[in-house]
């Protein structure tokens, strides 16, 4: 289908936000020790993509990277794609990157809904992280070792963490939300020997004690020879003697006040996180990122495309099992104040957040389409109520914002911000498109591809198109890409076949992320319509399904919904359900106004032969806040789904369960 960008430009940066972004100074760093004359963000990004090498060199130096030796040269040869080298020779240390700071501004606030609240400075970072890391050692915990943690969004958690990679340990960790078989599905597989945990959490102003949780899963993995359990819903310690190996936080810390940490140098490819897939389809994949390509990656992105300054307060919704956790505590290293949050942000009121932003003057704030589309469906207006002028950016991800909640934003929370829409992937701990902060935003786009990132839109031929929805793939390497998966053999083959097989036939070796994109010819953005394994094809024609949640979730009566293709006499007829806001019934009035928008607006392809009413909490999400339609196709078409634990809503299942016979 041919897509007409509808160039409906919402912000243009100011001459005195493009002196000021840090993109402006690299660029006149690039030119300077390049010889070069870019102009922009457009003239940035080709450069980046001509000169792959220069770019990731360039990078390492206006990153202000740390390293005990430097590197011998930038990569080995970007032909190996996958599995070259980056930085070969050089020696660092991730959490030594992150915690160059050491003075008296906050590193972290946390607020957790509405109950706990802390604060940490830089200083007390880094001895706190010292006494850790101090107490792992003597513990025996060597570089290498897997260290593991299943917490919420806590600031023990990125502690935890820093003290861990500190010493060479490698890194994995669930938020506490996940139900004790999913956690056991992802450790289990790498064999951790220290486990971090708590007692528990608040959501919604309710009390969720995992320490059976907990319990169920030290006993399920034998390698685990200590855990460590922080208090967070208890006031003093939590009882913790049923767990196996069990000790509390403040008697397994360090009580020398302030130890001397000697981080130790690893190559730039030591292995730092394991990251898990979401495993809708089977056990998770165990993804090992490197230490400095997941650093230079986020350091790319955070002053680059974020544009984070020493002076920000930035934030996400997130939570330590999804790779915007990662993402947010890199942070550290460019000085900035993090504020963490931990329960529901929508809690007790829609408007939380925003009185939470006004509170910490946050200036950059990360959230989800979702979070957007709701707040949109009520139809508040958060500027009307709050101080938001220390606000300057909103940075967006996971699931696909139409372009009324691009324009609702800068209609109902501020006029004047950096509206940052990005899009990429665990796999990678990084983004595929996104942000140029000193490029306009158009609605319903993403600003364009990301820096070094040789990113196209591939037909069936595998040859680059524009203006038609096509996969996204990158045609070379990126430092943050996968350095092996866990327990895969010498050949990579199950690496490969995540990514690398879908186009050999036609000869070429590409990534080949999932995704279904339009670039757009005339404003060189991008619109992302969904995965690509979640295409509808009726009567033959490609349909992404983000193409009918824009229009559909734009409805009063909607909360949310979800559309999948069933296969049915020889075509594939679209089905659609949809989760109603309160006081609000699915009439055959509500499902003809449904099939005349999405006729008037789309196309008759795009208009679902069935429409039902899910339950409430009846649209499966992960943990990362993406729709699941594949789970659902596939238990209309009889067939089994794999793993319900990597749903962050397993019970919505059931209702799909029950409607399979009826669809037959």
């Amino acid at each position: 289908m041919l897509i007409i960008s509808n160039k409906k430009k919402l912000w243009e940066p100011s001459d005195e936000w493009i002196k000021n972004a840090e993109i402006t100074k690299f660029i006149g760093y690039v030119n300077k020790k390049y010889g070069q004359e870019i102009k922009g963000g457009k003239d940035l990004y080709r450069w980046s993509v001509e000169k792959i090498e220069d770019f990731w060199a360039g990078m390492w130096d206006f990153g202000g990277i740390v390293a005990s030796k430097p590197y011998d040269k930038v990569v080995e040869n970007l032909s190996v794609f996958p599995g070259t080298k980056w930085f070969p020779g050089a020696r660092l240390n991730f959490a030594e990157n992150l915690l160059k700071y050491k003075d008296d501004q906050l590193a972290f606030v946390f607020q957790g809904e509405t109950k706990v609240s802390k604060q940490i400075t830089y200083a007390e970072l880094n001895k706190v992280v010292a006494r850790l890391a101090k107490s792992l050692k003597e513990m025996g915990v060597k570089a290498g070792d897997r260290v593991v943690s299943y917490i919420p969004n806590l600031i023990e958690t990125p502690i935890a963490m820093l003290a861990a990679t500190a010493i060479g340990a490698t890194w994995a960790s669930c938020g506490a939300e996940l139900q004790s078989n999913a956690v056991i599905d992802r450790f289990g597989q790498i064999e951790p020997r220290v486990l971090f945990t708590v007692d528990g959490y608040f959501y919604r102003d309710k009390e969720f004690n995992i320490t059976e949780n907990a319990k169920t899963v030290v006993e399920a993995i034998p390698s685990i020879e200590k855990v460590v359990v922080a208090s967070y819903i208890t006031d003093g310690k939590p009882k913790i003697s049923h767990i196996p190996n069990a000790v509390h936080w403040d008697d397994f810390i360090s009580k020398e006040e302030d130890p001397n940490l000697d981080y130790e140098q690893l190559p730039f490819d030591h292995p730092l996180y394991v990251m898990f897939s979401s495993g809708t389809t089977g056990k998770p994949k165990c993804m090992v990122q490197g230490a400095g390509g997941v650093l230079i990656n986020h350091l790319k992105e955070l002053i680059l495309s974020t544009d984070v300054k020493r002076s920000d307060v930035i934030n996400y919704i997130t939570a330590p099992s999804w790779m915007m956790w990662n993402w947010l505590i890199s942070a550290l290293a460019t000085g900035a104040t993090i504020f963490l949050y931990d329960g529901n942000p929508l809690y007790p009121e829609p408007l939380r957040f925003f009185e939470l932003i006004e509170k910490h003057k946050v200036t950059i704030f990360g959230t989800s389409a979702a979070y957007i589309h709701y707040l949109m469906g009520l139809g508040v207006k958060p500027a009307e109520k709050y101080d938001l002028s220390e606000l300057r950016e909103i940075s967006q991800t996971a699931s696909t914002l139409s372009p009324e909640g691009f324009e609702y934003v800068y209609r109902e929370i501020k006029k004047d911000l950096f509206f940052n829409s990005i899009s990429g992937g665990t796999d990678i701990n990084g983004c595929f498109a996104g942000a140029i902060p000193i490029l306009p935003v158009y609605s319903g786009e993403l600003q364009g591809r990301a820096l070094a990132m040789k990113v196209e839109s591939y037909s069936e031929k595998a040859e680059p198109i524009e203006d038609l929805q096509a996969e996204l793939v990158c045609e070379a390497p990126v430092p943050s890409m996968p350095i092996y998966f866990w327990g895969d053999d010498d050949n990579m083959t199950k690496y490969k076949a995540a990514y690398f097989d879908y186009y050999k036939d036609v000869g070429k070796m590409v990534w080949r992320h999932g995704d279904y994109i339009v670039i757009h010819s005339d404003t060189g953005g991008i619109t992302f319509w969904g995965r690509s394994d979640a295409v509808l094809k009726p009567s033959g024609v490609r349909i992404g399904t983000a193409e009918i949640y824009n229009v559909v979730e734009q409805l009063p009566e909607i909360a949310d919904s979800l559309v999948i293709g069933q296969k049915w006499e020889g075509d594939v007829r679209i089905i659609m359900f949809v989760l109603l806001n309160e006081g609000y019934e699915l009439t055959d009035d509500l499902q003809a106004k449904i099939r005349q928008v999405l006729r008037g607006k789309t196309s008759p392809r795009h208009v679902p032969k069935l429409i039902f009413q899910a339950p409430e909490d009846g649209i499966p999400y992960t943990f990362s806040n993406k729709k699941v339609e594949i789970a659902v196709t596939k238990i209309i078409h009889g067939m089994e789904v794999a793993n319900r634990s990597a749903l962050r809503n397993p019970t919505s299942l059931d209702y799909y369960m029950e409607m399979k016979d009826k669809l037959q």
